[in-house]
């Protein structure tokens, strides 16, 4: 007698069938992000780039990764998915563009409980406007289906960039001198870090509050607030190297100003960080006030307004400004360097 089988791969909760389809729904996007580089289309079984070396003594190959976080709960709770890829996108380029590197390419990772086609469409979209605003190709990147790991309406997301730059124009915190200007890039709000505590202050697993708080954040809901996608600086950032010698940039991220400032300047300098030289925005005064947070602590894990620092010598701040100005950033000379202990003093 034949034996029958009746188990099969989308019984098991996977269906290969939903990945086709989404790999259908993502063609486009990925095509609008080609640059010259990119050698074939998605399918293969790796993203092929020739980079184009002309122009470069030395070039040197940076790469990046990160994720969104618990930010995507926001996403989920909202059910809309077409800015977090953004987020991702930005995590990892604004982290590359610091060396003063250009990214090159991208590549994601989603994870999701259930392949849902279109919503896979509307990450991948997020994904696609962030590399179109930063310059770089989505080369590749996977889905993967956890049924029995992770709920089905569930999914997270993580990224990887290259970019690249010559040897000799990568920036080196060495040459952070005291009174160096320290020049602020403005944040479009929380942008991807520190959303555990912003759960917990605001309870947002209870979803009715994220249509609350439009009086204390300018007419927009605390959802609308919360998932405002992160800031690229790429754009911005390449135009300033190109007029101004830059000496040490930081991104602003986990962590906040005491711990990423640090990373820009050496050992035997402190950057000193003035209050009221640049806009804190509305999120962080709401957020500070419901959850009884100290000071410190909010310097400690928000950008506070502040997404990226550029260290400058006093006589590129003009210049500088002005850069922002032409690429829509708006930005602020928030302090200085001095000698000390390797130290952020925020007054």
């Amino acid at each position: 007698m034949e034996k029958s089988y009746s188990n099969s791969y989308k019984e098991a909760g996977v269906d290969v069938t939903a990945g086709y389809e989404s790999v259908e729904l993502i063609k486009a996007d990925v095509k609008r992000t080609s640059i010259p580089g990119v050698l074939g289309g998605i399918g293969g079984f790796g993203g092929l780039f020739a980079p184009d070396l002309a122009g470069y003594e030395k070039p040197v190959l940076i790469s990046g990764t990160d994720g969104v976080g618990t930010k995507l709960k926001l996403a989920f709770l909202m059910d809309k998915h077409d800015t977090i890829g953004i987020d991702c996108v930005a995590m990892c380029v604004n982290d590359v563009v610091c060396a003063g590197a250009k990214p090159l390419f991208f590549l994601d990772y989603i994870a999701c409980g259930k392949n849902y086609p279109e919503k896979i469409a509307q990450i991948v979209k997020g994904i696609a406007d962030g590399c179109v605003e930063s310059g770089c190709a989505l080369v590749g990147g996977e889905t993967a289906e956890h049924p029995g790991m992770m709920p089905v309406d569930d999914y997270d997301l993580a990224g990887f960039t290259v970019g690249i730059v010559d040897e000799k124009d990568i920036l080196d915190k060495s040459n952070v001198k005291e009174g160096d200007a320290v020049i602020g890039l403005a944040s479009t709000g929380v942008h991807s870090n520190g959303f555990s505590l912003v759960r917990k202050v605001f309870d947002i697993d209870n979803a009715d509050v994220l249509g609350l708080y439009q009086e204390e954040l300018g007419g927009r809901t605390l959802g609308e607030t919360l998932l405002t996608p992160t800031q690229l600086y790429v754009k911005p950032v390449l135009s300033l190297l190109e007029k101004v010698k830059v000496k040490s940039i930081s991104h602003i991220t986990g962590g906040g100003f005491y711990e990423n400032l640090p990373r820009a300047y050496g050992e035997d300098l402190n950057c000193h960080i003035h209050k009221g030289t640049w806009e804190v925005l509305p999120i962080f005064n709401l957020l500070q006030e419901k959850g009884n947070i100290c000071e410190h602590d909010m310097f400690n894990t928000y950008n506070m307004g502040i997404g990226m620092a550029v260290i400058v010598d006093p006589s590129d701040v003009d210049a500088t400004l002005a850069c922002m100005k032409e690429c829509g950033i708006a930005a602020s000379v928030i302090g200085e360097m001095e000698k000390g202990d390797h130290s952020v003093v925020i007054d």
